[in-house]
């Protein structure tokens, strides 16, 4: 997994991360050691695995871009032993960066065929999150409340039935809007029935999906 090349590849990845504006070291450090090679087709791997950019992985998605992976991460504020439920597994990148961070991660994946792929290549690579196939808008009410809960794909509007899986003092990280680029945005719980909204800046995600049959 920890190939020389690779090793410096992602060394200069975190390089550019730095220059971009990131400045948490423990998300940076995770970035430094995931081998997001892996997460893609053999054949695109030497090219494009640690390009600072989003790449197709079938199903209409994307493995998203490096920064926007330490952004949303660093925007989380999340503590080892936190638990965190993600929206949109896709590849499997963010959930493992998650990992690396020794969260409690429960990730929801609506697309039947990248959840498959997923969990066996997750499982397979010692990332363990709790993965599920279903609807993200609707969360995880059962395993809720979460300190912490990252959208990793463009939702039309912020979900109410999110907001209210927080615990009190957890923050959610979702990228808003229902054109090509969307906004993001961080709600923190303050109370039980106060949320503090910011916006930061804007980000193009694939759409958030829901009522899909696989």
């Amino acid at each position: 997994m920890n190939d020389a090349k690779y090793i410096g590849l992602r060394a200069k990845l975190v390089e550019e991360l730095v220059s971009k504006g990131i400045t948490d070291r423990k998300v940076l450090d995770a970035i430094n050691v995931i081998p997001r090679h892996l997460f893609l087709d053999p054949v695109f791997r030497d090219k494009f695995a640690y390009q600072d950019a989003a790449f197709p992985i079938g199903e209409g998605q994307t493995i998203s871009q490096p920064y926007t992976v330490a952004y949303q991460t660093e925007l989380l504020q999340i503590k080892k032993g936190s638990k965190v439920l993600e929206i949109g597994t896709g590849s499997g990148y963010q959930t493992a960066v998650l990992c690396q961070l020794g969260v409690k991660v429960h990730s929801i994946e609506r697309q039947k065929n990248l959840f498959n792929n997923a969990k066996l290549f997750l499982n397979q690579n010692g990332y363990r999150a709790h993965l599920y196939f279903g609807d993200g808008f609707k969360g995880k009410p059962a395993f809720a409340p979460f300190d912490g809960i990252i959208v990793t794909c463009g939702a039309p509007y912020v979900p109410d039935e999110l907001k209210y899986q927080l615990t009190v003092g957890g923050r959610m990280v979702i990228p808003v809007g229902e054109q090509d680029v969307q906004q993001m945005k961080v709600i923190v719980r303050l109370e039980e029935e106060v949320f503090e909204e910011k916006t930061y800046g804007n980000f193009k995600f694939v759409p958030m999906l829901k009522n899909i049959k696989n």
